[in-house]
């Protein structure tokens, strides 16, 4: 079996609890994050300002900085600030815009950077990728994967169910990738690396078989914890591959033909299921189905607004979206005619596993 070569990056430490953020400033006392308490600590709008004010007693004389829009300008712009100064680490608190607009600018100066996370929308909390707008689009730039990662419990209830909602969605998506993955290396014998297929699957397994619901702490941590080893997935592989397959490029099918439609864990977590569909693995289909469900995410495309042709025309463009990637939309090669009975039958069947 063909294997990548990797090197492996993780964290020094992971804190996923109720209260984590009271002992940030000790997190950063640890030598090897900051060995001289120089920080700089980059906070969005909203909670993550509060946050900072809550821990400014034991971030000593650090800077704050306050982000928006989570651009590639952006990134840019804070990078230049963070310049002006010899620090030895960059702190990014709040949500995925602000983690990603730090990590960017943390990298691209080759500061340690530490993921405070007041939501679990995505799983960019602990990922080696960046994504941030620019010109009108969204890009997807490699940055160096987070120093440590602190997801405080009160902060991630406290934010919008819809949020929460979003991440169970990108989280879940990581068993279609993986399944891509393992189609791939068995079609056309792409490396495949066994440490990232696990990691992305453990995680995403805990979440799918989780009785809990996203009120409960032991959720959200099963949901923290599934997000963090997704992107510790995507930096042991180096690539997206084990958190990415046809469901995300359904995703940014419509993203692009349709802009707007949903979040990206929404939109990722329906095209995992209809993949899973299309796979014929209708064991895992009920378990997704069942997952989504009970959530209150969409398990039809008219649960996102979008008209049956609508979502035909996205899965038949899906391909396009990643022309490097082979996944099962790639293996089966369907015309908009055969999506269209796929889909007919996919809809047969939810309806008959959710009534």
């Amino acid at each position: 079996m063909p294997l990548l070569t990797r090197t492996v990056n993780t964290p020094l430490a992971i804190d996923v609890r109720r209260g984590a953020i009271a002992d940030l400033g000790a997190l950063l006392a640890d030598r090897r994050i900051s060995g001289g308490g120089e920080v700089a600590v980059v906070v969005g709008p909203g909670q993550g300002e509060r946050i900072a004010e809550l821990c400014r007693p034991g971030l000593g004389n650090a800077d704050v900085f306050t982000v928006a829009g989570g651009s590639i300008d952006a990134a840019l712009e804070l990078g230049e600030r963070l310049r002006c100064r010899s620090y030895d680490a960059v702190v990014g608190i709040g949500g995925g815009r602000t983690i990603d607009t730090a990590k960017y600018a943390a990298s691209r100066y080759a500061i340690p950077m530490v993921s405070v996370a007041t939501s679990l929308a995505n799983d960019g909390i602990a990922s080696p990728v960046a994504s941030l707008d620019h010109d009108g689009g969204k890009g997807s730039y490699g940055v160096q994967i987070p120093i440590a990662v602190v997801v405080d419990l009160d902060f991630v209830e406290n934010g919008p169910d819809r949020q929460t909602q979003a991440g169970i969605g990108d989280a879940l998506s990581n068993l279609n990738a993986v399944a891509d993955w393992e189609l791939a290396h068995r079609v056309r014998a792409e490396p495949i690396d066994g440490l990232a297929v696990t990691l992305a699957r453990t995680g995403a397994e805990a979440l799918v078989n989780h009785p809990g619901k996203i009120t409960d702490d032991g959720f959200l941590t099963a949901l923290a914890e599934a997000l963090i080893l997704g992107g510790l997935a995507m930096s042991v592989s180096g690539s997206s591959r084990p958190a990415s397959g046809g469901c995300h490029e359904i995703s940014h099918a419509l993203d692009e033909l349709h802009p707007g439609t949903a979040s990206h864990g929404e939109q990722v977590g329906l095209g995992a299921l209809f993949c899973t569909y299309l796979r014929g693995d209708l064991e895992r289909f009920g378990q997704l189905a069942s997952c989504l469900h009970r959530h209150g995410l969409a398990t039809t495309p008219a649960e996102l607004g979008l008209g049956d042709d609508d979502f035909v025309a996205a899965v038949h463009h899906a391909p396009r979206t990643r022309p490097d990637r082979y996944t099962i939309l790639e293996d089966l090669d369907l015309s908009p005619a055969e999506i269209g009975e796929r889909l007919a039958n996919y809809s047969n069947a939810i309806h008959e596993h959710l009534g």
